[in-house]
């Protein structure tokens, strides 16, 4: 089958959905508004139970089938999207731009939110499944912790599900081509904050100084050379410097300075090596140089785990809808990182990549979203509900 009819029909409410998500951008933990208007349309829509406030900001909606024949019927499946978007101020030019300064949804996460509700409304009004669907609205994740602060406060204890999935959208790829990797399919993260303290002096007098700015750009320097050196060639290991903050005048030489960044990997193994060599480098170049230099790590992301039957379940509902010829296994995993692993670790389930037309990649300022994509995604939303949770037939005379 093709895009679910009663969801095709509904594209224009998706679209205006959409872009009222895309006016109004909210960060990690902020998404009042977003929250608001989730719980708003799950009310409207005839949801058994309706719950906020979940890991400050989530939403959760309950939906409870018509079939009660057979074991599905009492089996509980989560359908889970983000809701948060990032501080990069828009340029895509889109019509619909961000009214909030310094705020985008530059990941797609408007669009994750719009299909996940109109699988919502489409399955709220049809009912088409047996047993309980769990609709989850993760707030804060981009690098916040959202998932975990929703299963610190009880998430899977108070909705349980028997198993859970999740979709990001992908810019720049085949348009309508749905794809997952069984396995380790996307890097758990650690990110760093070094903190540099030396001596300021004069511009004029370097010599009077402990100079941050230079032992600093040393620093960052001899980090990218951990995962070459250090890490095997087949162990999959990126290590980035993202910020690089000190000074504050023109003829002053800084006394303080701060490197942040990200570890990425699939072995955690491989992540103690290089955090221990990052270590080494630091204290080295502390001793050598008279500076302190602090070093601080935060776990964020897990390696995401997806369940290979269950992946096979999804790809093939994600059949039923985009065609069998537009369905694949990935062969490598993706060096991204995605906090839906943290319910993977306590549920099994699958995480699904959806291409669109999109061609400028996440995360940039000029990111656009191909809106073409959003029933697409509902309909692949509602299809593992129903055939996770399929109906019993009656038995014929």
């Amino acid at each position: 089958m093709p895009v679910i009819p009663a969801i095709h029909e509904r594209s224009a409410d998706l679209l205006s959905i959409f872009e009222d998500l895309h006016r109004h951008p909210e960060l990690g933990f902020e998404e009042s508004r977003t929250a608001a208007v989730v719980a708003d349309k799950l009310r409207s829509w005839g949801f058994d139970e309706v719950h906020t406030g979940i890991g400050t900001t989530g939403v959760v909606g309950i939906l409870h089938g018509r079939g009660t024949r057979g074991g599905a019927g009492n089996r509980r499946v989560g359908v889970r999207a983000d809701m948060d978007a990032l501080p990069i101020e828009e340029a895509s030019g889109v019509a619909y731009t961000s009214g909030n300064p310094g705020r985008m949804h530059a990941c797609g996460h408007d669009g994750h939110t719009t299909m996940l509700l109109g699988a919502a409304q489409y399955l709220a009004a049809s009912r088409g499944f047996a047993g309980t669907a769990v609709f989850v609205f993760q707030p804060a994740e981009e690098g916040l912790g959202g998932a975990r602060r929703m299963l610190q406060e009880g998430l899977f204890e108070r909705f349980p599900c028997d198993e859970i999935y999740g979709m990001h959208n992908q810019p720049t790829g085949k348009p309508g081509h749905a794809t997952l990797r069984k396995g380790a399919a996307l890097a758990g993260a650690s990110f760093f904050d070094i903190h540099l303290r030396g001596r300021g002096s004069h511009a004029a007098m370097p010599h009077q100084a402990r100079d941050v700015l230079v032992i600093g750009a040393d620093l960052i320097q001899q980090l990218q050379s951990i995962v070459s050196r250090n890490v095997r060639a087949t162990d999959a290991c990126v290590v980035s410097c993202t910020q690089f903050h000190t000074g504050s005048a023109y003829n002053v030489i800084p006394e303080t300075a701060t490197i942040t960044g990200t570890i990425r990997f699939f072995s955690t193994d491989v992540r103690d090596l290089v955090q221990s060599r990052m270590r080494a480098i630091c204290e080295g170049l502390a001793l050598g140089h008279g500076i302190t230099i602090d070093v601080a790590f935060h776990e964020i992301f897990d390696v995401l785990l997806n369940d290979a039957e269950l992946s096979d379940a999804y790809l093939a509902a994600a059949a039923d809808v985009v065609g069998a010829g537009n369905v694949a296994e990935e062969d490598a995993p993706f060096m991204g990182s995605e906090d839906f692993a943290d319910m993977l670790r306590r549920v099994p389930g699958s995480y699904l990549n959806l291409g669109h037309a999109g061609t400028v990649p996440l995360h940039n300022p000029a990111f656009v979203l191909d809106p073409d994509i959003l029933p697409v995604g509902a309909s692949i939303y509602a299809r593992i509900i129903e055939t996770r949770l399929p109906i019993d037939k009656e038995p014929t005379a």
